[in-house]
């Protein structure tokens, strides 16, 4: 199943050419990575058997590219019913 998600990392975050190379080497090549009014997001469209297992992997790939994880948005309409 595919499930999509936004990461909000912690503010300090530069998401410079080199991060996202670094975050694409750590497995998140599932994400795009975005500033919005210098807040840093990763939209994800993560394959996995279920939610959790999703997030989890998600945010082990995104702290081995050397990143903080401040918070994790789930749309409603994006989860299994």
């Amino acid at each position: 199943m595919q499930f999509d998600f936004t990461m909000i990392l912690v503010s300090e975050t530069d998401l410079s050419e080199d991060m996202a190379e670094a975050l694409f080497q750590a497995g998140c090549d599932d994400c795009t990575p975005v500033v919005s009014n210098g807040v840093p997001f990763l939209y994800f469209h993560r394959e996995a058997d279920g939610i959790h297992e999703a997030i989890r992997s998600a945010v082990a790939d995104v702290e081995r590219a050397g990143c903080k994880v401040a918070e994790v948005r789930i749309e409603a309409e994006a989860l299994p019913r």
